[in-house]
């Protein structure tokens, strides 16, 4: 298996450098139904991302490589970092003694520093992954919080897009514009358009480009229809728990121009509930569970994970952001990156871009809350998804499956493993328990036409 795995990969690293030596991005398109991403050659692509905001500014090229490696065997896809970075960027310098910018001129970019981000993308594109890149952090344009200071003009910010364009355009880079922010005034927004034009300048469509606001907000919101945005994403934040985050899906998927749409920042594994944790507690693995089938049960391209030791690379050195209180080494294990794996593979398992959200599978009472079920029906009736949160038992209508016999079996999302139910043959409305119950005692349902014989996940 490792013999495989190895050629793989190899196979993967010479695609992607190809014979000159350089790298050439595999190029990401949307699906022609505006619901997915795919490659130019057609082959869906699943968006599981990871926030490393901090990944450029504050770990050593050995560092990075260890956290690398960790999420491409976890199976992630896109890791987002920041350029100019939250945590004092601009003038704390990186781990080289290298600071971005010249005198914090946008025009003015610093070779040394760059040359490490060089390397770590390099990196990600030979683990087979792509860098969701936000050339700043928000606070550089619209210091509403945090440290800026603001530095940028609708002038710099086109020069800084086109000299971040020219030199990652044949990389594996999907942009990210926003940084946490919603523009303020109509300057910020002239940045923002302006940062997207010296992009789109070089790249000419050829990498996707989104926007990423702050807590609670949305892109759709900001930007519902510029041809530079090619898909949507959201924050749906860190407060309350069992927050619903599958709404803004919905927003998203009736809108006209439809574009795909991903939560790019959800609730953080390891983070304190609304910031109160005396009083609420922490998220655990749960709770990234739960925000990452909510969403994707609700028609999303995608997810993104995120831990709150990892965004900031955090050490007992370092100054907290927000009660941090896990090395970030040590934060690697924490159960839920692992556990987005797992989701990955299930859906990825079977045509998982075909799924619509259709709740009237759903023939048992289903109030909203945190035992909330979620559930999606491929386009063509051959199979369909059911989330239990909390383990309550479904009651679901078989004849919205096509075949004679429908094949139902359990997905348990904490361990990857699989469990048989059975196969029915009478179409009707059927009752399925799952073995536990209560709070981090979620089930998917798998109900599909036995007739495709599909594969299980592995």
């Amino acid at each position: 298996m490792h013999q495989v795995t190895y050629k793989a990969l190899l196979f993967f690293t010479l695609f992607i450098f190809g014979i000159t030596g350089e790298l050439t991005a595999q190029e990401l398109t949307v699906s022609k139904n505006q619901k997915y991403l795919q490659t130019k050659e057609g082959k869906p692509f699943f968006w599981l991302g990871d926030t490393a905001w901090e990944l450029f500014h504050r770990l050593n090229r050995e560092e990075a490589d260890l956290y690398l490696q960790d999420r491409a065997s976890k199976g992630f896809t896109v890791i987002q970092a920041v350029v100019l970075a939250e945590l004092n960027g601009l003038n704390d310098p990186n781990p080289y003694g290298d600071k971005p910018l010249l005198n914090n001129d946008p025009t003015k970019p610093n070779e040394k520093y760059f040359q490490h981000v060089d390397y770590i993308v390099n990196k990600v594109a030979s683990l087979g992954m792509y860098v969701g890149m936000l050339p700043t952090w928000g606070d550089k344009f619209n210091k509403k919080w945090g440290q800026g200071p603001e530095i940028f003009t609708p002038e710099n910010a086109r020069a800084f897009g086109e000299y971040l364009g020219k030199r990652y355009q044949n990389k594996p880079i999907i942009w990210i514009l926003g940084g946490d922010r919603v523009p303020a005034d109509a300057e910020d927004f002239a940045i923002v358009r302006a940062m997207a034009a010296g992009l789109e300048k070089v790249h000419k469509g050829r990498q996707l480009m989104t926007y990423h606001p702050e807590g609670g907000r949305n892109s759709s919101e900001l930007f519902p229809d510029e041809k530079w945005l090619d898909l949507h994403v959201f924050q749906s934040g860190h407060g309350a728990k069992n927050s619903a985050n599958y709404t803004y899906n919905v927003t998203n998927l009736n809108l006209k121009p439809l574009k795909p749409t991903i939560d790019a920042e959800p609730r953080y594994e390891d983070h304190p509930v609304d910031w109160k944790p005396d009083s609420l507690g922490w998220f655990d693995d749960f709770d990234v569970r739960q925000a990452g089938y909510w969403s994707l049960l609700s028609g999303a391209a995608g997810h993104t994970y995120g831990d709150h030791n990892i965004w900031q690379m955090w050490t007992e050195e370092r100054g907290p952001i927000s009660w941090a209180r896990t090395h970030w080494k040590e934060a690697l294990e924490h159960n839920g990156s692992a556990q987005m794996g797992y989701m990955k593979k299930l859906f990825e398992a079977r045509p998982w871009y075909k799924l619509q959200p259709e709740q009237n599978l759903i023939k048992n009472a289903n109030p909203e809350g945190g035992a909330y079920q979620k559930a999606a029906l491929a386009d063509d009736k051959s199979f369909a998804l059911i989330y239990s949160p909390y383990g309550k038992a479904l009651s679901v209508d078989l004849n919205n499956i096509n075949g004679n016999v429908v094949k139902a079996w359990w997905f348990n999302p904490r361990d990857g493993r699989t469990m048989a139910i059975g196969d029915f043959s009478e179409k009707k409305v059927t009752e399925f328990k799952p073995h536990t119950f209560g709070r981090g005692s979620d089930w998917v349902l798998v109900l599909e036409n036995k007739q495709l014989n599909l594969p299980m996940p592995k």
